[in-house]
C-alpha cells in the first residue's frame, strides 16, 4: 500500500470540497489513508479559510502525496477559474470540475493512485461547460475506456453487507419498461457477480433480482415485464451457474432480514434500489461503480448547496467512501 487514493474535488459550490478538507484536518484522529485531492489550489485554500481550517497545502500531485500527507494536504493542481461562492454554481468552474475528474481517473488508471473517490458534482452546472453525459458514472466509463467502447458501468449503493444495484439509473420512470431487456439484466448481474468476487472477496455471491411490478407482476396479472423479461433473465443466469433468485416482490425483498440473506439486490430502476439503502443508511452508504478497471467510490449524497461553506455537512458517507476504497485496494 504505497500509493495514495485520488479524490476529485467535485462541485465547488457544494459540500464536497468542504468535507474533503474537514476530513483531512482530522486525518490523525480518523487514521485516514493518504490521498491526493485533485482540484483548484487557490479555491481550496479559500474554502479552508472560510471553514476556519488551518491546513497547509502541498502541490505535489500523487507522486509526492505519500511523503507530504502527514504535514500538508497533497494537491494535484487543476488550472482555471473557481470562485469561492458556496451554493452558487457558475459555468466558470465547470471546466475545472471536469478536468479534475479526468486527471484523477488518468492517475488511477496508470497506477499513481490506488482508487478514486469522487465528491458530488452538479450536472446542471457542468452542462453549461459542455458536459454531455447522463451522469458521473457514464463519464467515468468513457474515461476508463480510453477511446475504446465503454464497458457497462453499474451503480451499487452499499452499507456493510447491504448492497443495492439499479439496472436503469437516471431515466424517467415512464421509460423504464421500454429500456429493460433480458440482456441488460443478464449483463448487469454478471458485472455485479464478478465484482463481488474480485473487489469484495465473496466467493459465491448470492444475488436477488427484484421484480419491476407490484408483487413481481403476479404471474402476468399486474404487468407482463416480470414474466417476459425479468424471469427469463434470471433463468439464463441460473443456467450459467450464478447464484441468482427472482424476480421477487420488491416490497418485501428489502425488509432488512430478507435483504441480509443476499450479497446484493438488483432492482429495476433508480428509486427502487436507492430508497431502501438510503432509508437504512443515509449518512453512511457508499456509491460504488462496478464494471470499471479501477475502484471508484463516492458518498451517497449530493452537493447540498444549503450547507456548503457552513461546516455543518455530515462527513460520514464521504468517510465511508474513503474507508471502502482503501479496503478494496489495501493489497495494491
Amino acid at each position: 500500500m504505497d500509493k495514495p487514493l485520488a479524490i476529485s474535488m467535485g462541485e465547488p459550490a457544494g459540500v464536497g470540497p468542504d468535507i474533503a478538507l474537514q476530513l483531512y484536518a482530522r486525518r490523525a484522529e480518523l487514521n485516514l489513508p493518504p490521498f491526493c485531492l485533485f482540484g483548484h489550489g487557490a479555491f481550496l485554500a479559500e474554502r479552508a479559510a472560510r471553514l476556519g481550517l488551518d491546513i497547509a497545502f502541498a502541490p505535489v500531485g500523487p507522486d509526492g502525496a505519500m511523503a507530504a500527507f502527514d504535514s500538508a494536504l497533497p494537491i494535484a493542481p487543476i488550472d482555471g477559474i473557481v470562485p469561492d461562492q458556496p451554493g452558487q454554481t457558475t459555468p466558470l468552474s465547470g471546466h475545472v470540475v471536469i478536468e479534475a475528474i479526468s486527471a484523477a481517473v488518468a492517475a488511477t488508471l496508470r497506477g499513481s493512485c490506488r482508487a478514486l473517490v469522487t465528491a458530488p458534482i452538479h450536472k446542471g452546472a457542468l452542462y453549461q461547460a459542455g458536459f454531455k453525459h447522463p451522469g458521473h458514472t457514464e463519464f467515468l466509463a468513457e474515461l476508463c475506456a480510453q477511446g475504446g467502447k465503454p464497458k457497462l458501468p453499474v451503480m451499487m449503493l452499499a452499507h456493510g453487507g447491504l448492497r443495492a444495484v439499479p439496472v436503469t439509473i437516471h431515466v424517467p420512470i415512464r421509460d423504464v419498461p421500454g429500456l429493460l431487456s433480458k440482456q441488460l439484466i443478464v449483463d448487469t448481474v454478471r458485472v455485479v457477480a464478478h465484482d463481488l468476487k474480485q473487489r469484495f472477496g465473496i466467493a459465491n455471491p448470492q444475488i436477488a433480482v427484484a421484480g419491476l411490478n407490484p408483487h413481481a407482476g403476479e404471474g402476468g396479472n399486474i404487468g407482463r415485464e416480470d414474466l417476459e423479461i425479468v424471469g427469463p433473465a434470471v433463468a439464463q443466469l441460473q443456467f450459467e451457474g450464478y447464484g441468482v433468485t427472482g424476480p421477487l416482490p420488491a416490497d418485501t425483498l428489502f425488509y432488512p432480514l430478507h435483504w441480509a440473506q443476499y450479497d446484493a439486490v438488483v432492482a429495476m430502476y433508480h428509486d427502487q434500489a436507492l430508497i431502501p439503502i438510503k432509508t437504512v443508511a443515509f449518512e453512511e452508504a457508499v456509491n460504488v461503480t462496478l464494471g470499471l478497471p479501477i475502484v471508484r467510490t463516492s458518498p451517497d449524497h449530493g452537493t447540498a448547496f444549503d450547507l456548503a461553506g457552513t461546516g455543518r455537512a455530515s462527513p460520514k458517507s464521504f468517510l465511508a467512501a474513503i474507508v471502502m476504497a482503501d479496503a478494496m485496494t489495501a493489497n495494491l
